[in-house]
């Protein structure tokens, strides 16, 4: 079994904050795979079904995102996973929107919640850091990622959500690089070379044995009746 974990906060006001693109991410593929309801369990809401030939279960920690560690752990423990069955979907400060990066191993970079799990299963899991830009100076990044996504951005979210949703399948078989084919078809997917180029149009030349336009009859209307009877 796969364990995919998706990283927020809890509760309706925290739900459409830049912090919950993680929960954003595993709602999306819960939705498009088929899995069945959530459920409250290991300190959280859990859901679990297939991506190809992987039985994977998905969780949302309820612990809030610092203490996200805990609930982890839980899951884990119960079904005697290892680290590297793990991939956790977080939200990334130093990746332009709408970019997303695999990585295994590494420092948190200050993410409570990657801090959090660092602290409870070490850092040997997978990552799936989606970019969320950053507000360009750190004291206004709590601000920042507590911030729902304006208007503006939610073309770019849907296409990263349903790119990861396209390849979750090769993400939990470890096919990272067919994973990230997929995120990119829908994030940038590639101009076609079919679509027909208009002709630039050509200035009207007359025929050689084209006859002049006549010029214009500035008669007024009596002359017009006068003439018709001479």
């Amino acid at each position: 079994m796969k364990l995919f974990v998706g990283l927020g906060n809890p509760g309706a006001k925290y739900a459409a904050n830049r912090h919950n693109i993680g929960f954003m991410a595993v709602d999306r593929i819960a939705a498009d795979h088929g899995f069945g309801p959530w459920k409250a369990r290991f300190q959280g809401d859990v859901t679990e079904g297939r991506l190809g030939a992987d039985k994977v279960l998905l969780l949302k920690p309820g612990t809030f995102m610092n203490r996200s560690g805990q609930s982890v752990q839980a899951a884990m423990q119960f079904y005697k996973l290892a680290p590297e069955d793990v991939t956790v979907f977080h939200d990334e400060l130093d990746l332009a929107p709408g970019k997303a990066r695999v990585k295994t191993g590494g420092g948190h970079a200050g993410h409570n919640g990657l801090r959090s799990i660092h602290g409870h299963i070490g850092e040997a899991y997978n990552r799936v850091r989606l970019g969320i830009g950053h507000p360009g100076h750190k004291d206004a990044v709590a601000g920042y990622v507590l911030h729902d996504f304006p208007k503006a951005d939610a073309e770019w979210l849907d296409d990263l959500l349903r790119g990861i949703s396209d390849g979750a399948a090769y993400l939990a078989d470890g096919d990272t690089g067919r994973f990230m084919n997929a995120v990119a078809l829908r994030v940038a997917p590639p101009r076609s070379s079919t679509t027909p180029v208009k002709p630039t149009p050509k200035a009207d030349v007359p025929r050689p044995d084209a006859k002049p336009d006549p010029a214009p009859d500035t008669r007024n209307p009596l002359q017009k009746l006068v003439d018709r009877f001479r």
